[in-house]
């Protein structure tokens, strides 16, 4: 487990997958329209995928609850799954990497083909650049539509902090977050990393947000 996900297991922050609490940005507005343009997709297959904590998690809790799709988590699919897929129009698979089953993911892309059916994986990495071992599936996730996540800009950054400590009811002034934005790395896991030192110093520490308190956690 990572320094970040050990911190975030004691980070009680709501996590709100709404959609009108989703933010669009140039980063994410591809795989977002995706989302609601669905049936209209090019392909039946879609493959949202970025790094940790880009708001996967949250665009496929906007298409289940859209949608109504099935969701499964990828790590656990076997060939036994496939076999009662045929009442539901749209399947969802979560935690997507190499160590899936290839059969059973094979197996259920080509029910979904064959059957009409829609399909959203759910990833870090991209499907096409998964090296499986299975060379039909390797050849079949060539031919998904893949929607990337890309690095946060300058605005998507600034809500995710304001967003964040406003839901901690934290107090930061806005020229704070300005400094910190233009400073902090181009990672979601940084930025969620720096949300949470943020929070521990307020309610742990007691202490206000100040200049020297972000310049600090930045420093760290």
């Amino acid at each position: 487990m990572s320094e970040l996900d050990q911190l975030l297991l004691n980070f009680k922050f709501s996590k709100n997958f709404q959609k009108d609490d989703f933010f669009v940005s140039k980063s994410n507005f591809f795989a977002y329209n995706l989302i609601n343009s669905w049936p209209n997709w090019e392909k039946n297959i879609l493959n949202i995928c970025g790094e940790k904590y880009s708001g996967k998690s949250h665009l496929l809790k906007i298409f289940q609850e859209k949608n109504k799709g099935k969701l499964f988590d990828s790590r656990t699919f076997t060939l036994e799954d496939v076999k009662n897929l045929r009442l539901y129009q749209n399947i969802i698979l979560e935690n997507f990497d190499e160590k899936v089953e290839e059969k059973a993911i094979f197996s259920l892309i080509n029910f979904v083909d064959q059957n009409n059916k829609y399909l959203l994986i759910v990833s870090e990495l991209p499907i096409n650049e998964i090296n499986f071992k299975l060379n039909d599936l390797k050849s079949r996730s060539k031919n998904c539509l893949i929607a990337k996540i890309e690095q946060p800009d300058d605005d998507l950054i600034k809500v995710l902090i304001a967003k964040s400590l406003s839901d901690r009811q934290i107090k930061i002034d806005n020229k704070l977050i300005e400094y910190a934005v233009k400073r902090i790395s181009r990672s979601y896991g940084k930025i969620f990393e720096f949300i949470y030192k943020i929070d521990e110093v307020s309610l742990k520490k007691k202490k206000s947000i100040d200049l020297k308190t972000v310049k600090k956690v930045l420093g760290n």
